[in-house]
């Protein structure tokens, strides 16, 4: 009776054998717990209160701002100033100024509306439509200072 052998080339699929060392990333019990990046889904009317995270208000938690700072991500250095408030059961909500923010970014129904948080306060925002497509800004408005003006200076949706 004849034996076969089969020989394989290249990198198979399977579990694989050598030093018994793993290169997998360590359990996700073990790692720290960063919250830098979240979304909300406008669900309501857009332009009042917006509640963000649990978890992201449980990571400011002992350090709890009263405003945060909105930058979008590609319409300029213009700062937005939105109040935060704290409901005393562990949610945090965008207040005063998020009006004048979704105004100026068309933010509506059924929108997605992503933030990361880069420290001292400030949240870089990326707005997301109802397609599911990211809406890209611009501005032509030099002023980074938004408490100056008592009108919404809208960015501007080039599509």
């Amino acid at each position: 009776m004849a034996s076969t052998s089969r020989t394989r080339t290249g990198r198979g699929r399977g579990r694989g054998r050598g030093s018994g060392s793993s290169s997998l990333p360590p359990p996700p019990s073990t790692l720290p717990l960063i919250i830098e990046e979240f979304f909300i889904v406008v669900y309501e009317d857009p332009l009042v209160k917006k509640e963000l995270p649990k978890k992201f208000a449980d990571y400011l938690d002992g350090k709890e701002p009263a405003k945060v700072y909105l930058r979008a991500a590609d319409c300029g250095p213009r700062l937005w100033t939105v109040e935060v408030l704290f409901d005393g059961q562990g949610r945090m909500y965008l207040d005063k100024g998020w009006e004048k923010f979704a105004i100026a970014h068309g933010v509506d129904f059924g929108w997605f509306v992503h933030f990361k948080y880069e420290g001292d306060d400030v949240l870089i925002v990326k707005v997301f439509d109802g397609t599911m497509c990211r809406r890209y800004y611009y501005s032509d408005d030099e002023d980074t200072d938004d408490e100056s003006d008592d009108d919404v200076k809208p960015c501007i949706h080039p599509l």
